[in-house]
């Protein structure tokens, strides 16, 4: 070989090595997907380390927006304002106070930097963040300009002040209290206060970068202070960024894929850095505030917050559950804590830092619990977790985003085993007056009283089975019982779970398409009846037989994936908005729905769940602005995405089992915490090749569709032969 092909060679293998080097899974996230929503609310390219407290989310509401307002420093609740309010200002004798609204353009958000040009001000932002705290340069451009920062907070509570050394300041979330600390790295030449509680900080005519390092906390100025100087010693971002990026390397390192094209890597990559938004670390220097308000000690168990448990239960919690245990035992240890320190003791079902919003119906923390124990996630109260979880059950009104104590609907719900529903107005809109109605609830949900009934049976269930361990005999059989409700809710000729009245009438439904109201809330709840038909996840051989069996159950599945949209699909849509990704009836777009895909394998037919979870990936999880079909809630749908392009899923939380489906990649690794690796190798996969002639489990052929938990923790090794036919 001469020397001239040696050194080609060397300079190709070196190419190949530097492009290896380079496709690190951070590197196949593209926070772009879904950036232009379908109908409700879109993603956001959000910067933060994993669970981390420090969040940053740029400040236009979709992509297609040209406008943008106040860079807002901190995001402390998933889709919630942000605090602590900032805006360049570039023009000489400008304002600073007047009011602000410029343009923005080349965004590039990654999870570890977000890159943003303010084109009317001519003004770069550059950040990084770090735990709790951040590290940003405003880049001015304008040659005859001036640099100067205008800093609000966000409610007009708060106020910002200069000390001389450093920018504090305080804002409200919720409530609470949030303080501000921020150093620069050249000193302002002036400070004006509007006093309003406003701060504007000129650098001066010649500055051209400004350099900025911040944190705030919860627990006190000093601990925000403690913060900058710990994280952030220096301003140097690039630093501060290879840093940020190796922590997403590990998070997103833990399940490595071999195969797939390179938009379903971004896809899955996308998806699981989505699953590491929530819940949030809010532990700062071994404290944290409560939702007594008070400042406590985490004792050496990290305190999370900002869930929303009727999102998250199905597939998110699940998810953790094999990725990152001693997070979900400190997530579970958070709930016990919250319920402990609200005046209450309730669990929460959709906390935030300082209180629970109780969003949504049905009460599904036992979800989290019970799936976290029979999965084995050990150093959790769970005795103490029982208590505070029946309590809450037991004294807790039902009604949907209604957090109150039990009222005369809950009474109705106990005497009669259903929640009883009140009829709709007769040409579909508005609803009819309910006089039983706490004046405090959430009149434009109304009572859900279908979707409350089934979620709440499944909750008894979770509650039955922590109950078999840590309660007595008469806590079991109240919850077994409890459990069954659904059952009264069965319309056997129609097939499908349909309103009664407090009087044990049947409520009259003349098309199960699109009754109930706006967004069903009568009877169902964002979702229609087609949905709720199987929402029994706890009690799959139970919903078959009041099918009458597996034939007509499976006739049932097939007419939902095809059961036509009455009459225009502008009325459909304006009337179920949040029942997006429609394949006939089934949304994929919404969490209910999550499961269906999968009832197939239980009764035979696991090609049919083949077949539908690739077309629902490739058709509802794609690579590009508009790739997530419904609302994302911070990992809610994404786990769905991270699991079946794995190649199986959680269809009921709380079983120590999952059901396989169609795996995307040629090979799946999951590093697992205890040291071990779960393997999943289906050499054939492809776009065609979907369906799973055969599965062995450590060379063991198997003869069932249930992957057992036990099987993924001890490290087994799973092969799936797959075909182009079923």
């Amino acid at each position: 070989m001469t020397l001239r092909r040696k050194v080609l060679l060397f300079f190709v293998i070196l190419g190949v090595a530097v492009t290896v080097r380079a496709a690190e899974p951070v590197d196949w996230v593209n926070p772009e997907i879904g950036n232009i929503s379908h109908m409700l609310v879109p993603t956001f390219p959000t910067t933060q380390l994993p669970n981390g407290m420090l969040r940053f989310v740029p400040p236009c509401r979709s992509f297609v927006d040209d406008r943008v307002g106040d860079l807002r420093l901190v995001v402390a609740g998933h889709r919630r304002e942000g605090l602590f309010l900032v805006h360049p200002l570039s023009e000489k004798g400008a304002d600073p106070f007047s009011p602000w609204d410029c343009t923005w353009d080349q965004l590039h958000g990654l999870p570890y930097r977000c890159r943003l040009f303010i084109d009317s001000e001519r003004t770069t932002f550059d950040l990084v963040p770090a735990r709790r705290s951040a590290l940003v340069a405003f880049g001015f451009e304008r040659p005859d300009g001036s640099a100067t920062l205008v800093f609000s907070p966000s409610d007009g509570k708060g106020r910002m002040r200069w000390t001389g050394r450093a920018l504090v300041g305080t804002d409200v979330f919720m409530g609470a209290t949030a303080y501000l600390h921020a150093e620069f790295d050249c000193s302002p030449q002036s400070a004006k206060d509007d006093g309003k509680g406003r701060l504007a900080l000129s650098f001066g005519d010649g500055a051209r970068t400004v350099r900025m390092r911040y944190a705030y906390s919860f627990v006190s100025p000093e601990t925000a202070a403690d913060a900058v100087a710990k994280e952030i010693p220096g301003w140097d971002l690039d630093a501060l960024a290879t840093a940020a990026r190796r922590e997403w390397n590990a998070k997103l390192g833990k399940i490595e894929v071999t195969g797939g094209t390179d938009a379903e890597r971004r896809v899955f990559y996308t998806a699981l850095y989505r699953c590491y938004e929530r819940m949030v670390n809010f532990t700062e220097d071994g404290k944290y505030l409560g939702y007594d308000g008070r400042v406590h000690d985490a004792e050496g168990v990290d305190y999370y917050n900002d869930d929303w448990t009727w999102d998250t239960y199905r597939a998110a919690h699940p998810l953790m559950c094999i990725l990152e245990p001693t997070a979900e035992r400190a997530k579970l240890t958070s709930y016990v804590r919250m319920a402990e320190q609200n005046p209450e003791g309730w669990v929460p079902t959709f906390p935030q830092l300082p209180r629970d919003l109780h969003g949504m119906n049905g009460f599904h923390p036992p979800a989290l619990f019970l799936d976290a124990y029979v999965k084995g996630v050990t150093g959790v109260d769970w005795k103490a977790a029982f208590k505070v979880l029946a309590h809450t059950e037991r004294t807790a009104s039902r009604l949907p985003w209604f957090r109150g104590p039990r009222c005369v609907i809950d009474e109705q719900h106990d005497r009669l085993g259903y929640m009883p529903a009140i009829p709709e107005k007769a040409d579909g809109q508005g609803w009819n007056k309910d006089d039983e109605w706490p004046p405090e609830a959430t009149h434009n949900e109304r009572r859900q009283a279908v979707a409350a009934t089934l979620a709440y049976a499944y909750d008894a269930w979770c509650l039955m089975r922590l109950a078999e361990e840590f309660g007595t005999e008469e806590d079991v059989e109240e919850f077994r019982a409890k459990s069954q409700r659904y059952r009264n809710l069965w319309k056997p000729d129609t097939q499908f779970f349909h309103p009664r009245d407090r009087e044990g009438n049947w409520i009259p439904v003349k098309d199960y398409r699109m009754a109930g109201g706006q967004g069903g809330r009568d009877y169902y709840d964002e979702n229609n009846a087609w949905t709720y038909v199987w929402d029994v996840q706890h009690d799959i051989p139970g919903l078959i037989g009041l099918f009458g069996g597996v034939a007509p159950f499976e006739r049932k599945l097939d007419r939902l994936f095809n059961e036509r949209i009455p009459g225009a699909r502008w009325n459909f849509l304006a009337k179920w908005p949040d029942s997006s990704g429609m394949m006939g009836m089934f949304s994929m777009g919404n969490e209910p729905s999550f499961h269906i895909p999968y009832l197939y394998a239980l009764i035979g037919r696991p090609a049919k769940t083949q077949k539908l979870v690739r077309k629902i990936l490739k058709a509802w999880f794609r690579d590009d602005l508009m790739g997530m079909c419904g609302d994302e809630d911070g990992g809610g749908m994404s786990a769905f995405a991270v699991f079946s392009m794995m190649g199986f899923y959680p269809l009921t939380p709380g079983k120590p089992s999952y059901v396989w489906g169609s795996p995307v990649f040629r090979k799946v690794v999951i590093h697992l915490k205890n040291g071990r690796d779960f393997v999943i190798d289906a050499p054939d996969a492809d776009e065609d090749a979907k369906y799973v002639r055969r599965i062995a489990l450590d060379g063991k052929v198997q003869s069932g569709v249930e992957l057992p938990h036990a099987a993924v923790v001890s490290g087994a090794h799973a092969e799936l032969q797959m075909s182009v036919r079923p």
